[in-house]
């Protein structure tokens, strides 16, 4: 035995540990900064997660309590309600929870990739196949792009979903290996891939992958054949006919229609197939963020990411494509050669399917790669620490360092996540471009500034505000910040301000970042924090409303703005009216809808619209409020109760 091979038999034992303790020391940093972006409507203001009394209903109104999923991802939110239970709001400990997450991941993938090495290169030796495992395993701990996976508090979502994919397949391919040995392990096989699948899409629905990375293994590795003798198989042919097929084809029933209404797409700046043509650069840039991230590909906001409008608009559309296609041809290829090769490329393209192709949602998002980094690592990683492999001494320095690049990276990046104005700081010089980034900055030195005209922090606000207010793509977040922030301070309003905000909400549709825009300044005015001319606020509305597709929000906080500020009550109660008729699945606006028939003594118009929030609604709302509406709308009772 070599000197080498000597040292690394040593070594092996302690490997993957090693690799768990770096991770946790490069995480470590990042525990100590504050909530995010989406953590704030699904965690922080999420009552539901902080239930006064734990039953049974308590525990399911939290469950359906996300808003970032019509399917509520139940068991995330569980998970955020425990958090809360033991360990109270600081978000220190919810952010370790998902490093715990990540590392039990970490593991997974370790058992994992030693089977998958054992089916795909038969004859590796056991102590090979371990040392390749582990370096999968730890290299993917480290990858910088699966850092906001972990620091970013309400993306658990994606990690616990993929502890389940992880699991599933593993159980699915114990079963199959146990199936060629001697044609037992299919019950294991079926019962394991179905359950463990079903667990993670309670966590998030992209969990609903696993029978289709399945049939990547089966269709690389298995080959669809059992028994010593390799024979046919046709109980796989089953399984991937009850647990794939027939639910991608009731997926794709339910989904086409809604993909294929114009409206659909009415609050995104591009079209379908311009999602297409543009998410194929980014599916090709995410192998560069993965293999060799660098700290601007890897900037958290995406926004200023060009959309493509034809294949040589931008001009790398058309090699993204080619490149795709070539991935393709290249797995094909393979796959008699280098079945693992193959196999990693397939899991990655894969895994870009749901999230990449036809559903409209944002172009890039980083933790979307959070299993498909696995792919990526099983092509990769095991060819370049293979010792008998020509040039085994550059190969095993090429990985060293990409291991240590992982390393930096991500603990740099953590480091920036452990306090909010050093974030905003990076993030904001990583994407200089990203109006959603440089609104950050601006929005982190105004609330540093405590709105002290005196502080330090205030002059900084201005800046990157304005910055972000003329870049191509922005919304109205800078608009708002600024009008806000002038407003708290008692300066003077520029009309400019006013202009540009309510021709942005007319010009386009809005979406998530204007209805939270109009929230903010309807509430500052309620609050009587702010003094915002009544016409330019119900030009805004008027603009944001003035769409074929209306956004039910923006009706409530206007009819919110038309009750407490303007004090019109009819014309407030028509607006809760508009706000069911534009969304009657929506239980919230409803009670709010109640809530104001009762206090102005219409009871029984809000008896009536009471009786039609159906029962699975009332878990949307929570026993407490269901309890409070049936009491204030009770016979004998006004309904002024109603109003608490």
């Amino acid at each position: 035995m070599s000197s080498a091979a000597s040292l690394r038999q040593r070594l092996l034992p302690f490997l993957l540990p090693a690799f768990m303790v770096l991770t946790v020391a490069a995480y470590w940093p990042g525990l100590y900064g504050g909530y995010t972006f989406d953590d704030y409507p699904n965690i922080v203001d999420n009552g539901a997660l902080r239930p006064a009394h734990v039953d049974l209903k308590s525990l399911i109104a939290a469950a359906l309590s996300s808003p970032s999923s019509q399917f509520h991802r139940p068991l995330s939110s569980l998970s955020f309600t425990a958090n809360w239970l033991l360990t109270g709001s600081d978000p220190f400990w919810f952010k370790l929870t998902n490093v715990f997450i990540h590392l039990a991941n970490g593991l997974l993938i370790y058992l994992l990739a030693r089977r998958l090495l054992r089916v795909g290169m038969p004859g590796l030796e056991a102590d090979s196949e371990r040392w390749y495992a582990a370096l999968i395993a730890g290299g993917w701990l480290l990858l910088p792009i699966n850092l906001t996976a972990v620091v970013y508090v309400v993306q658990r979502m994606e990690s616990l979903g993929n502890l389940f994919v992880l699991a599933a397949l593993l159980a699915y391919v114990r079963g199959r290996m146990r199936m060629q040995q001697d044609g037992r392990g299919f019950r294991g096989a079926f019962i394991g891939l179905g359950v463990w699948t079903f667990l993670g899409i309670t966590a998030k629905e992209d969990a609903a992958m696993a029978p289709f990375y399945a049939l990547l293994i089966e269709w690389m590795l298995f080959k669809g054949r059992s028994f010593p003798d390799r024979r046919r198989d046709t109980r796989v042919y089953a399984l991937f006919g009850i647990e794939l097929v027939l639910p991608g084809v009731l997926g794709l029933g339910w989904l086409l229609p809604g993909i294929m209404n114009p409206l659909a797409w009415a609050t995104r700046d591009f079209t379908l197939g311009q999602r297409l043509l543009s998410e194929a650069r980014v599916v090709m840039d995410y192998v560069g963020w993965i293999v060799l991230p660098t700290p601007h590909a890897l900037s958290f906001y995406h926004d200023d990411m060009r959309i493509s409008t034809g294949l040589l608009q931008p001009w790398t559309t058309l090699p993204a494509l080619l490149g795709i296609a070539a991935l393709v041809a290249l797995a094909l290829w393979l796959r008699p050669r280098r079945p693992l090769v193959a196999l990693g490329i397939a899991l990655f393209l894969g895994a870009q399917l749901m999230t990449g192709t036809v559903i409209p949602l944002e172009l890039v998002y980083e933790q979307r790669n959070y299993f498909a980094s696995f792919g990526v690592l099983l092509a990769v990683v095991p060819p370049l620490a293979a010792p008998r492999a020509a040039l085994p001494l550059a190969r095993g320095a090429l990985l060293g360092v990409l291991l240590l690049w992982w390393t930096a990276l991500t603990a740099q990046t953590a480091w920036a996540w452990g306090n909010p104005l050093r974030l905003a700081q990076q993030l904001a010089l990583r994407a200089p471009d990203s109006p959603r980034a440089q609104y950050e900055l601006g929005r982190t030195y105004i609330v540093l500034s405590g709105y002290d005209p005196a502080s330090p922090f205030t002059p900084l606000a201005y800046p990157p505000l304005e910055r972000a207010m003329h870049l191509p793509g922005s919304s109205i977040l800078p608009e708002q910040a600024l009008i806000f922030f002038n407003a708290r301070l008692h300066r003077p309003i520029r009309q400019q301000w006013w202009n540009r905000m309510i021709t942005r909400l007319r010009d386009r549709a809005p979406g998530v970042q204007e209805e939270s825009s109009l929230q903010a300044l309807t509430a500052c005015a309620r609050q009587r924090l702010c003094d915002l001319p009544h016409h330019e606020m119900i030009a805004a509305f008027q603009a944001a409303l003035a769409h074929h597709r209306q956004s039910a929000r923006i009706a409530e906080v206007y009819g919110d703005y038309t009750l407490n500020v303007l004090h019109d009550v009819p014309a407030a109660l028509r607006l809760f009216q508009r706000t069911v008729q534009i969304d009657p699945g929506q239980p919230v606006y409803r009670v709010t809808l109640v809530r104001l028939l009762a206090v102005t003594g219409h009871v029984d118009r809000a008896r009536a619209e009471f009786a039609k929030i159906t029962p699975d609604q009332q878990l949307m709302l929570g026993p407490a409020t269901v309890r409070q509406m049936q009491a204030c709308l009770a016979p004998g009772q006004s309904g002024t109760g109603c109003g608490n």
